[in-house]
């Protein structure tokens, strides 16, 4: 029998407690929750026009390249990892379908990309608290679009820092060009802006 050590115990009790919470809260409260190191994040604002839109256009774009057996995929569950003690939900994840055959959260670790598109209200929870939490998790690929600014970031290879895993490259665009996220180009041609 192992024993935990104290912290470890108290680390997974705290994140127990936040995951039970988020749970009780989900169809309660507005918005979406997330669970991270530093605590949760409610992004209250229920997503507008032009993020739905813009994560339709990349799903359906990234569907039209990629082969038959991996999915663009927008819907429930979350990424989960409770060692890391981090629960997110990418706007838009690249995955084998055969990897979606789970019982509850999907293992961070069979993604092949996530993609956000930044909230008007949070834009730190994108650009910040999952540029962290996304190599923690070992998502190799994380592409950024911002319909604030028209311009978005593709960051990839995880390598050590003494802060833990980050991206080691990021590439950025802007709304018009065309932009890889792992093996595969799409166009950002259309995409909208927020007002």
């Amino acid at each position: 029998m192992t024993i935990a050590p104290d912290d470890a115990r108290r680390d997974a009790s705290h994140y127990g407690a936040m995951r039970e919470f988020v749970q009780s809260m989900d169809d309660t409260l507005p918005g979406k929750f997330e669970i991270t190191k530093e605590g949760i994040v409610h992004d209250m604002m229920a997503p507008v026009g032009p993020h739905e839109l813009t994560t339709l256009r990349v799903r359906k774009r990234l569907e039209k390249v990629m082969p038959e057996d991996l999915v663009a995929h927008t819907g429930t569950p979350d990424v989960e990892d409770q060692a890391e003690g981090i629960m997110r939900h990418p706007d838009v994840m690249v995955i084998a379908e055969a990897d979606m055959e789970v019982e509850g959260a999907f293992d961070p670790r069979t993604l092949i990309a996530a993609i956000e598109v930044v909230s008007r209200s949070n834009p730190d929870n994108d650009w910040v608290g999952k540029t962290r939490d996304y190599p923690l998790l070992g998502i190799p690929v994380y592409a950024i679009f911002d319909p604030r600014t028209g311009a978005g970031a593709v960051l990839t290879e995880i390598h050590p820092t003494p802060n833990g895993p980050r991206y080691a490259t990021r590439k950025d665009f802007l709304y018009g060009e065309d932009v890889t996220i792992g093996e595969w180009t799409i166009s950002t041609e259309q995409l909208p802006r927020y007002p």
